[in-house]
């Protein structure tokens, strides 16, 4: 767990700009921060969308089947307004049902109100779940919630742009038009 941004990132304390290259390289730090903790555990739960990315490297890092929960609260303005928090009624797994161990993955814990929630609720209704630990890249100083793992605290609480949010707001035809299609 660091506080000082990595390689390939540009913080100015109000924003920090990640590249793709930069953003693998914080995944792969997560998962040896995972290892070297000597925890095993059964299951990777990923909350969509932040969690998809960072939740499939880990998957296949740790040979581990990937659950996916989906999870909004940033909609508006291509995802730079948060809103009401809304959680999935159900888990997408190929086992039938999340249980053991289970490993929750996001990329941030900016209010820590989404994995606050996220915790709860798997606490309470998913009773097959034997042990929950939770990762993510990036924790806010804001943050009202810690994960058990994470690469990088954030005491400024910058705006993280990450390097897929150019997808944010194009829409097809920019595509088309960029590919020349």
């Amino acid at each position: 767990m660091t506080s000082k941004p990595a390689p390939g990132l540009s913080d100015d304390g109000l924003h920090l700009y990640v590249s793709e290259e930069a953003y693998e390289r914080l995944i792969e730090r997560l998962a040896v921060l995972v290892h070297r903790s000597g925890w095993s555990f059964d299951t990777i739960l990923c909350l969509a969308r932040g969690g998809l990315r960072p939740g499939d490297i880990l998957s296949r890092v740790f040979d581990k089947p990937l659950a996916i929960m989906s999870t909004s609260s940033y909609r508006a303005y291509a995802g730079t307004v948060r809103g009401h928090l809304d959680l999935a009624r159900y888990i997408s797994t190929p086992r039938g049902e999340v249980a053991g161990r289970v490993l929750l993955v996001d990329d941030l814990a900016d209010t820590g109100h989404t994995l606050r929630a996220v915790v709860d609720l798997l606490r309470s209704s998913y009773p097959a779940i034997t042990e929950l630990r939770s990762a993510v890249l990036w924790v806010k100083a804001a943050s009202t919630f810690t994960p058990d793992y994470y690469v990088e605290l954030l005491p400024t609480n910058p705006w993280i742009h990450q390097p897929f949010e150019t997808y944010d707001g194009i829409g097809v035809q920019a595509i088309m038009d960029r590919c020349g299609d």
